[in-house]
């Protein structure tokens, strides 16, 4: 897997065993980082809205990012991105990676299969367009203009154009954030679905903690500009919101938010 490095890193050599999981898929926690941070110092204006830290993602992990707002959270998915440099300390991220935003950015003079397309390097072919659209289940929406797209088409638009470019690492910012509640749990559950086809490591920035918990191998807390806290989401697929472990994960990383659960 080749990779972009933000600043110096230096690279374990050599091999280790592979454990597998029930599907078959190598156990993430026996394989070197699909990103890799160390020391990763931003600041604005002075103040250091991320200070000194330190996070690792598996190749094939799925993992959620929550935190209260301003905490810093955009801006490491950013740095990830290769979208802000203007950075202290080391950043290896998969040179393949690929982001989605809470709004889409669809380009409205392109029809959606060239949107899809956008930004990709040399001349693809629409056939390229037409497979990612037809992993979300937009096949049916190529010709179309992104105005006459609903909120969930638009989302499933753009996910398709992250997809289109093969990431080792998919960047996900918010990207339900705009969708009425039913829109919602079906692009939550077209996320997972993807995830579980493509095998990418996935890094979820999300302020809904049931989210969090519902699509995420490990869930961390961002504060003070640190990972103040992470936890391992040890449920079986796929999960059951009524499930007492799942009540007592999401309670646990509520109270860490600082929000009170008790009625």
């Amino acid at each position: 897997m080749a990779t972009d490095v933000h600043g110096p890193v230096t690279l374990q050599k050599g091999a280790t065993a592979q454990q597998t999981t029930a599907t078959g898929r190598p156990h993430p926690t026996t394989r070197a980082s699909a990103v890799r941070v160390q020391g990763l110092t931003r600041s604005f204006d002075g103040r250091a809205v991320i200070d000194d830290l330190q996070l690792d993602v598996r190749p094939g992990e799925f993992v959620a990012l929550l935190g209260r707002s301003g905490c810093g959270k955009s801006t490491l998915l950013r740095i990830l991105a290769g979208l802000d440099r203007d950075i202290e300390g080391t950043v290896l991220v998969p040179r393949r990676k690929a982001v989605a935003f809470q709004a889409p950015r669809l380009m409205p003079w392109k029809k959606v299969w060239r949107n899809v397309l956008l930004g990709l390097p040399g001349k693809p072919e629409r056939a390229a367009a037409e497979q990612a659209l037809t992993e979300v289940g937009l096949t049916h929406r190529a010709n179309a203009w992104p105005k006459t797209l609903s909120g969930g088409e638009a989302q499933r638009a753009s996910l398709a154009r992250a997809l289109v470019r093969e990431p080792d690492l998919l960047l996900l910012d918010e990207p339900f954030g705009a969708l009425d509640a039913l829109t919602r749990i079906k692009a939550q559950r077209l996320v997972g679905e993807l995830w579980r086809r493509r095998g990418c490591a996935v890094l979820l920035v999300t302020h809904d903690v049931e989210e969090a918990v519902l699509l995420a191998d490990r869930v961390l807390v961002m504060d003070g500009g640190v990972i103040a806290y992470e936890t391992q989401v040890d449920l079986d697929r796929p999960r059951d919101i009524a499930d007492p472990r799942f009540a007592e994960l999401r309670a646990g990383l509520l109270e860490r938010l600082g929000v009170d659960t008790v009625a």
